[in-house]
């Protein structure tokens, strides 16, 4: 798969403190990638220098198979986590100015404007001052402003702050919009949910260093534990769930009464399979379900970090 963007040994020093250190990833054409870490671990300042606003003390960044130069901001949006707009500007006035900057020229910026004015339904903001928005209202006209210029690769930092619920499901929707047209999305996000409905690609980035990458699919496989979610009808709960606590690790077990259910975690260990414990559990209880238990982009987070802390 050909890549878009491609960052090779990339360090960056402020003063004694290293900002990034080495940091390598690869982003494939039309995907998106989620570019994760705690706050402080360095995805800002990789994210500018992508987009020119700082450079590496080391390393070299590639884009759509060229080493990066200026003239490739035209074909980069950038929504930054602190968003900037001019607060006494009016709203349409300050959306062309900033199209042209893009390159577009004025009467196809009104034209791509006023085509997203309509699906956001802001049109009737046009001739109001930027200070007059909600929040929420001044973060679409900056979606808008990043993503108007139809770049090949667009970078959101945080592109979900500040929105209600309804309108975040709108801008998730318009990424995946984006992705289908042909555009590579990178978001950084602390939203893990986010990542889960969004991202086939992830890295991330923990003091500094990147500490693992690579298509989401494949990382949740490696960090499997061998753990299942059991759900049992048996008559006897107490007297099965101490014979599978001696011969599995049974993490949790949950029931309010004899009627209820046994729902149980068990982590397979010492070689055994989950054939193993089906040909147990069939034997001894009725299954009512049984599930392998995949860990979230959440688990994967907060175990990375803290084996790497």
């Amino acid at each position: 798969m050909e890549n878009i963007l491609v960052a090779e040994n990339i360090v960056k020093n402020f003063g004694d403190f290293k900002a990034l250190n080495n940091i390598s990833i690869q982003v494939p054409k039309g995907s998106v990638y989620g570019l994760l870490g705690p706050n402080g671990a360095g995805k800002t300042t990789f994210i500018r220098i992508i987009n020119q606003i700082t450079m590496p003390d080391k390393g070299v960044v590639y884009f759509d198979g060229e080493k990066l130069k200026p003239n490739d901001v035209h074909y980069i949006g950038y929504l930054p986590e602190e968003r900037g707009l001019y607060k006494r500007m009016k709203v349409g006035e300050q959306a062309l100015y900033l199209a042209q900057l893009k390159g577009l020229t004025k009467r196809d910026a009104k034209i791509k404007l006023d085509y997203w004015f309509d699906k956001f339904e802001i049109g009737a903001w046009w001739n109001k001052k930027v200070e007059e928005l909600s929040k929420g209202m001044a973060q679409k006209l900056q979606f808008i402003i990043t993503v108007l210029h139809e770049p090949k690769l667009l970078i959101f930092d945080e592109p979900f702050s500040g929105f209600d619920p309804i309108n975040a499901n709108l801008i998730k929707e318009e990424i995946l919009n984006l992705k289908n047209e042909g555009a590579t999305i990178i978001f950084s996000t602390h939203r893990m949910e986010s990542v889960e409905e969004l991202c086939e690609y992830i890295a991330l980035i923990h003091e500094s260093s990147k500490v693992l990458d690579g298509k989401l699919v494949d990382i949740k496989k490696e960090f499997k534990t061998n753990s299942y979610e059991v759900g049992l009808l048996v008559k006897d709960k107490e007297k099965l769930l101490g014979e599978l606590k001696a011969k599995f690790d049974v993490s949790t077990a949950k029931f309010k009464s004899l009627e209820d259910d046994l729902k149980i975690n068990i982590q397979l260990k010492n070689g055994e399979t989950s054939k193993d414990l089906i040909q147990y559990l069939n034997n001894n209880a009725i299954i009512n379900h049984y599930v392998e238990i995949i860990p979230s982009a959440s688990d994967i987070f907060i175990k990375a970090v803290m084996q790497n802390s």
